[in-house]
Protein backbone atom coordinates (compact mmCIF):
# COMPACT_ATOMS: atom_id res chain seq x y z
CA UNK A 1 0.00 0.00 0.00
CA UNK A 2 2.82 2.36 0.94
CA UNK A 3 4.51 1.60 -2.40
CA UNK A 4 1.31 2.47 -4.27
CA UNK A 5 1.02 5.85 -2.51
CA UNK A 6 4.63 6.68 -3.36
CA UNK A 7 4.03 5.67 -6.97
CA UNK A 8 0.92 7.88 -7.16
CA UNK A 9 2.86 10.83 -5.71
CA UNK A 10 5.61 10.36 -8.30
CA UNK A 11 3.05 10.36 -11.13
CA UNK A 12 1.44 13.58 -9.84
CA UNK A 13 4.83 15.33 -9.59
CA UNK A 14 5.68 14.26 -13.16
CA UNK A 15 2.36 15.61 -14.52
CA UNK A 16 2.79 18.97 -12.72
CA UNK A 17 6.36 19.37 -14.00
CA UNK A 18 5.32 18.53 -17.59
CA UNK A 19 2.52 21.11 -17.55
CA UNK A 20 4.84 23.78 -16.18
CA UNK A 21 7.46 23.01 -18.82
CA UNK A 22 4.86 23.04 -21.62
CA UNK A 23 3.65 26.50 -20.51
CA UNK A 24 7.24 27.74 -20.48
CA UNK A 25 7.78 26.50 -24.04
CA UNK A 26 4.54 28.15 -25.18
CA UNK A 27 5.58 31.48 -23.66
CA UNK A 28 8.95 31.28 -25.39
CA UNK A 29 7.32 30.59 -28.77
CA UNK A 30 4.99 33.55 -28.31
CA UNK A 31 7.91 35.84 -27.52
CA UNK A 32 9.85 34.57 -30.53
CA UNK A 33 6.90 35.09 -32.88
CA UNK A 34 6.50 38.63 -31.56
CA UNK A 35 10.14 39.42 -32.27
CA UNK A 36 9.84 38.01 -35.77
CA UNK A 37 6.78 40.16 -36.38
CA UNK A 38 8.57 43.28 -35.22
CA UNK A 39 11.55 42.51 -37.43
CA UNK A 40 9.30 42.00 -40.43
CA UNK A 41 7.65 45.35 -39.86
CA UNK A 42 10.94 47.21 -39.95
CA UNK A 43 12.65 45.29 -42.73
CA UNK A 44 12.70 46.00 -46.45
CA UNK A 45 12.49 42.64 -48.20
CA UNK A 46 14.38 42.27 -51.48
CA UNK A 47 12.90 40.13 -54.24
CA UNK A 48 15.00 39.74 -57.40
CA UNK A 49 12.89 39.20 -60.51
CA UNK A 50 15.38 39.29 -63.40
CA UNK A 51 18.36 41.33 -64.64
CA UNK A 52 17.49 44.94 -63.65
CA UNK A 53 14.01 44.14 -62.31
CA UNK A 54 13.33 43.78 -58.60
CA UNK A 55 10.72 44.33 -55.89
CA UNK A 56 11.34 46.10 -52.57
CA UNK A 57 8.67 45.33 -50.01
CA UNK A 58 8.07 46.90 -46.59
CA UNK A 59 5.02 46.84 -44.35
CA UNK A 60 3.56 49.89 -46.10
CA UNK A 61 5.15 50.03 -49.56
CA UNK A 62 5.68 47.59 -52.41
CA UNK A 63 8.08 49.13 -54.91
CA UNK A 64 8.60 47.67 -58.37
CA UNK A 65 11.90 48.70 -60.00
CA UNK A 66 11.97 48.58 -63.83
CA UNK A 67 9.22 45.95 -64.15
CA UNK A 68 9.75 43.66 -67.15
CA UNK A 69 8.86 40.08 -68.00
CA UNK A 70 5.08 40.37 -68.20
CA UNK A 71 2.50 39.64 -65.55
CA UNK A 72 3.85 36.14 -64.95
CA UNK A 73 7.18 37.47 -63.68
CA UNK A 74 5.36 38.96 -60.68
CA UNK A 75 3.26 35.97 -59.72
CA UNK A 76 2.87 35.89 -55.93
CA UNK A 77 4.03 39.48 -55.45
CA UNK A 78 1.90 42.13 -53.81
CA UNK A 79 0.44 44.83 -56.03
CA UNK A 80 2.82 47.78 -56.35
CA UNK A 81 2.26 51.04 -54.54
CA UNK A 82 5.24 52.61 -56.33
CA UNK A 83 6.87 51.89 -59.68
CA UNK A 84 10.30 53.37 -60.46
CA UNK A 85 11.67 53.32 -64.00
CA UNK A 86 15.28 54.27 -64.68
CA UNK A 87 15.59 54.58 -68.47
CA UNK A 88 14.00 54.11 -71.90
CA UNK A 89 15.66 50.83 -72.93
CA UNK A 90 13.50 47.71 -73.14
CA UNK A 91 15.08 46.01 -70.12
CA UNK A 92 13.88 48.95 -68.00
CA UNK A 93 10.83 50.41 -69.70
CA UNK A 94 8.42 47.72 -70.90
CA UNK A 95 4.99 49.12 -71.73
CA UNK A 96 3.38 45.68 -72.15
CA UNK A 97 4.42 44.68 -68.64
CA UNK A 98 3.22 47.98 -67.16
CA UNK A 99 -0.17 47.56 -68.81
CA UNK A 100 -0.46 43.93 -67.68
CA UNK A 101 0.28 44.83 -64.06
CA UNK A 102 -2.72 47.17 -63.74
CA UNK A 103 -1.18 50.20 -62.02
CA UNK A 104 -4.43 52.09 -61.45
CA UNK A 105 -3.65 52.39 -57.72
CA UNK A 106 0.11 52.94 -58.04
CA UNK A 107 2.36 55.96 -58.41
CA UNK A 108 4.74 55.64 -61.35
CA UNK A 109 8.00 57.62 -61.29
CA UNK A 110 10.50 58.13 -64.09
CA UNK A 111 12.63 60.73 -65.88
CA UNK A 112 11.05 62.88 -68.61
CA UNK A 113 12.45 60.62 -71.34
CA UNK A 114 10.40 57.79 -69.82
CA UNK A 115 7.18 59.53 -68.76
CA UNK A 116 6.71 61.09 -72.20
CA UNK A 117 6.52 57.57 -73.66
CA UNK A 118 3.86 56.29 -71.26
CA UNK A 119 0.30 55.69 -72.47
CA UNK A 120 -2.22 58.10 -70.98
CA UNK A 121 -3.87 56.81 -67.81
CA UNK A 122 -1.45 53.92 -67.31
CA UNK A 123 -1.09 54.74 -63.60
CA UNK A 124 -3.04 56.56 -60.92
CA UNK A 125 -0.27 59.13 -60.58
CA UNK A 126 2.68 59.70 -62.92
CA UNK A 127 5.57 61.75 -61.54
CA UNK A 128 8.43 63.08 -63.67
CA UNK A 129 11.72 63.24 -61.77
CA UNK A 130 14.89 64.42 -63.42
CA UNK A 131 18.41 64.21 -61.97
CA UNK A 132 18.48 65.90 -58.57
CA UNK A 133 14.69 65.98 -58.14
CA UNK A 134 12.94 64.28 -55.23
CA UNK A 135 9.47 63.02 -54.37
CA UNK A 136 8.03 61.97 -51.00
CA UNK A 137 5.20 59.59 -50.27
CA UNK A 138 3.75 58.92 -46.83
CA UNK A 139 6.20 56.06 -46.29
CA UNK A 140 9.16 56.66 -48.61
CA UNK A 141 11.40 59.38 -50.02
CA UNK A 142 12.70 59.07 -53.59
CA UNK A 143 15.66 61.03 -54.99
CA UNK A 144 16.73 60.87 -58.64
CA UNK A 145 20.49 60.24 -58.99
CA UNK A 146 22.36 60.71 -62.30
CA UNK A 147 23.29 57.62 -64.33
CA UNK A 148 25.44 57.79 -67.45
CA UNK A 149 28.48 56.40 -69.26
CA UNK A 150 32.04 57.68 -68.98
CA UNK A 151 34.00 55.62 -71.53
CA UNK A 152 34.20 57.25 -74.95
CA UNK A 153 33.08 54.09 -76.73
CA UNK A 154 30.03 53.78 -74.44
CA UNK A 155 28.73 57.37 -74.42
CA UNK A 156 26.10 56.47 -77.01
CA UNK A 157 24.35 54.08 -74.61
CA UNK A 158 23.44 56.35 -71.70
CA UNK A 159 23.83 60.09 -72.01
CA UNK A 160 24.05 62.24 -68.92
CA UNK A 161 20.68 63.63 -67.82
CA UNK A 162 18.43 61.16 -69.63
CA UNK A 163 18.03 58.36 -67.08
CA UNK A 164 17.81 58.08 -63.31
CA UNK A 165 19.40 56.03 -60.64
CA UNK A 166 17.38 56.24 -57.42
CA UNK A 167 18.06 56.75 -53.75
CA UNK A 168 15.11 55.37 -51.79
CA UNK A 169 14.73 56.08 -48.09
CA UNK A 170 12.26 53.73 -46.43
CA UNK A 171 12.04 52.43 -42.85
CA UNK A 172 15.18 54.46 -42.05
CA UNK A 173 17.11 52.53 -44.72
CA UNK A 174 18.86 54.28 -47.61
CA UNK A 175 18.73 52.06 -50.69
CA UNK A 176 20.61 52.95 -53.89
CA UNK A 177 19.52 51.66 -57.30
CA UNK A 178 22.27 52.39 -59.84
CA UNK A 179 20.33 51.93 -63.06
CA UNK A 180 22.60 51.78 -66.13
CA UNK A 181 25.72 53.71 -65.24
CA UNK A 182 29.46 53.67 -64.92
CA UNK A 183 31.46 54.57 -61.83
CA UNK A 184 30.44 58.23 -61.96
CA UNK A 185 31.38 60.80 -59.29
CA UNK A 186 27.75 61.01 -58.17
CA UNK A 187 27.92 57.32 -57.22
CA UNK A 188 31.35 57.50 -55.60
CA UNK A 189 30.22 60.45 -53.45
CA UNK A 190 27.14 58.76 -51.98
CA UNK A 191 26.99 58.68 -48.17
CA UNK A 192 25.39 56.43 -45.57
CA UNK A 193 24.01 53.84 -47.96
CA UNK A 194 22.55 50.73 -46.33
CA UNK A 195 21.90 48.69 -49.49
CA UNK A 196 23.25 49.29 -52.99
CA UNK A 197 22.25 47.59 -56.24
CA UNK A 198 25.15 48.06 -58.63
CA UNK A 199 25.17 47.18 -62.35
CA UNK A 200 28.18 45.71 -64.15
CA UNK A 201 27.81 44.57 -67.75
CA UNK A 202 29.68 45.36 -70.92
CA UNK A 203 29.53 47.16 -73.21
CA UNK A 204 26.54 49.00 -71.74
CA UNK A 205 27.61 49.92 -68.19
CA UNK A 206 30.91 49.20 -66.44
CA UNK A 207 33.46 46.53 -65.74
CA UNK A 208 33.55 44.44 -62.59
CA UNK A 209 36.74 46.28 -61.61
CA UNK A 210 35.15 49.72 -62.02
CA UNK A 211 32.08 48.65 -60.04
CA UNK A 212 34.25 47.34 -57.21
CA UNK A 213 36.31 50.53 -57.17
CA UNK A 214 33.18 52.67 -56.87
CA UNK A 215 31.74 50.52 -54.10
CA UNK A 216 34.98 50.76 -52.15
CA UNK A 217 34.65 54.56 -52.36
CA UNK A 218 31.06 54.98 -51.13
CA UNK A 219 31.08 51.96 -48.77
CA UNK A 220 27.48 50.71 -48.64
CA UNK A 221 26.76 48.35 -45.75
CA UNK A 222 25.51 45.75 -48.24
CA UNK A 223 26.03 45.65 -52.00
CA UNK A 224 24.03 43.55 -54.43
CA UNK A 225 25.44 43.01 -57.93
CA UNK A 226 22.57 43.14 -60.42
CA UNK A 227 22.07 43.92 -64.10
CA UNK A 228 25.20 41.92 -65.02
CA UNK A 229 24.23 40.27 -68.31
CA UNK A 230 26.07 41.73 -71.30
CA UNK A 231 26.74 40.80 -74.90
CA UNK A 232 29.38 38.28 -73.81
CA UNK A 233 27.24 36.61 -71.15
CA UNK A 234 27.19 37.15 -67.40
CA UNK A 235 29.82 39.25 -65.65
CA UNK A 236 31.99 37.56 -63.02
CA UNK A 237 30.20 38.60 -59.82
CA UNK A 238 32.35 36.22 -57.76
CA UNK A 239 35.37 38.22 -58.89
CA UNK A 240 33.56 41.42 -57.91
CA UNK A 241 32.90 39.99 -54.46
CA UNK A 242 36.55 39.00 -54.06
CA UNK A 243 37.82 42.43 -55.13
CA UNK A 244 35.54 44.17 -52.63
CA UNK A 245 36.10 41.80 -49.71
CA UNK A 246 39.89 41.69 -50.15
CA UNK A 247 40.06 45.48 -50.03
CA UNK A 248 37.46 46.01 -47.30
CA UNK A 249 36.29 42.91 -45.39
CA UNK A 250 33.67 44.93 -43.51
CA UNK A 251 31.58 45.41 -46.68
CA UNK A 252 29.00 42.69 -47.27
CA UNK A 253 28.47 41.49 -50.84
CA UNK A 254 25.20 39.61 -51.39
CA UNK A 255 24.79 37.47 -54.52
CA UNK A 256 21.14 36.91 -55.43
CA UNK A 257 19.63 34.72 -58.15
CA UNK A 258 18.81 37.07 -61.04
CA UNK A 259 19.05 34.74 -64.03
Amino acid sequence: MKLSKNLLLLVLITIIWSCKNEKSNTDTATTTDSKISETTKTTVDIKPITHGTLVLESANETIYIDPTGGLGAFKGQKKPTLVLITDIHGDHLNIETLEALNLKEATLIGPAAVTEKLPKGISKIVVTLNNGDSYDTTNAAIEAIPMYNLREEALKYHTKGRGNGYLITINDERIYISGDTEDIPEMRNLKNIDKAFVCMNLPYTMTVESAASAVLDFKPKKVYPYHYRGTEGLSDVEKFKTLVKDANPSLEVVLLDWY
